[in-house]
């Protein structure tokens, strides 16, 4: 599952931030590390959350940290760790998590953050548990047969990450919103698995289904390298139809969110959409380049919903208070 990539250097487990020993370990600094890492490690996604209330976009990048340093320590190509290792990283990760939840102290530079945001919320630990377990999965499992069996993957790795955000982003219809959001992570990661077939091929990994390679006629070594074969173009094609389904399943949702939350999930979604479009516009040829929705682009859609995100957290401060015994 891929965000971006860090580079662990020992066989100590990864820190995603070089924490110096005079550096703050308040709970600020936490969250402030979660959102230096989000700014320069997931770009668009940050830029969407730019359109969020402030106090919302603080948890957004605390799980943005969350899910960053777990990626990194199974998916860094540069790692020295081995196998052995990665999963023994993974698994001490985890615990400190489920510890720290557990009230124990945490000495950590940024779990305080995803803990106070997991409390503030009352988020739902066994997603947090689903979303270790994808990422293990990784250490281990190099394709799916069908697209039900990657799923079953997705459902850890990315469709609990939009459940984790539904309560963020408030609705007045939450269990409604918490479908929609599923569908959105699945939209997200499948767009992800699209861009970047070439990448994950050279960590020995094929997302897209066994089933679906067999049904074009295309052998994992046709994803190993430029140009992207006919058989290989047909294939991505299937797939950008089928992300788009996700996105399509999504949209409703957008609606059953709060009024500050609906600009920011629309610049994600037409960014994100934006890069199937991509692949499209560069006919499949994703093999030798990684495509990108253009930075002027980006800003673009991202001004076009700034007034609206605006006007719609000035609303929500407009507010009356009445004290005991006032008339």
């Amino acid at each position: 599952m891929r965000l971006a990539k860090l580079a662990p250097t020992s066989a100590r487990p990864v820190r995603p931030v070089d924490v110096g020993v005079l550096e703050a370990r308040t709970l600020g600094a936490a969250y402030e590390r979660c959102r230096q890492l989000h700014a320069r490690h997931g770009r668009t996604y940050y830029l969407a959350t730019l359109l969020l209330p402030r106090w919302k976009r603080r948890h957004v990048h605390a799980l943005y940290g969350f899910t960053r340093y777990a990626d990194e320590i199974v998916d860094d190509l540069a790692s020295t760790l081995d196998g052995a290792g990665q999963a023994a990283a993974l698994r001490a990760w985890g615990e400190r998590f489920f510890a720290g939840l557990r009230g124990a102290p945490c000495d950590d530079p940024v779990l305080p953050a995803v803990l106070h945001t997991v409390r503030a919320f009352d988020l739902d630990p066994s997603d947090f548990e689903r979303f270790l377990d994808s990422m293990a999965m990784d250490l281990h499992t190099g394709g799916y047969r069908t697209y039900d069996d990657l799923l079953g993957y997705m459902e850890g790795s990315a469709a609990v990450i939009g459940t984790m955000m539904a309560p963020i982003l408030e609705s007045a219809d939450p269990p409604g919103a918490r479908e929609h959001a599923r569908q959105l992570g699945l939209a997200f990661q499948l767009t992800n698995f699209i861009r970047d077939v070439a990448e994950d091929h050279r960590r020995g990994r094929v997302y897209l289904p066994a089933a679906d390679l067999e049904r074009f006629g295309v052998r994992r070594a046709d994803l190993a390298a430029a140009p992207a074969t006919p058989a290989v173009a047909e294939l991505l094609a299937f797939e950008v139809e089928r992300a788009r389904a996700h996105y399509a399943a999504a949209e409703p949702g957008i609606e059953l969110l709060a009024p500050s939350s609906r600009p920011c999930v629309r610049v994600a979604v037409e960014l994100y959409g934006g890069i199937l479009d991509e692949v499209e516009r560069a006919g499949y040829q994703v093999l030798g380049r990684r495509v990108a929705v253009p930075r002027h682009r980006r800003l673009g859609v991202a001004g076009r919903h700034w007034a609206a995100a605006r006007t719609a957290a000035r609303a929500e401060r407009r507010v009356s208070v009445t004290t005991p015994g006032a008339r």
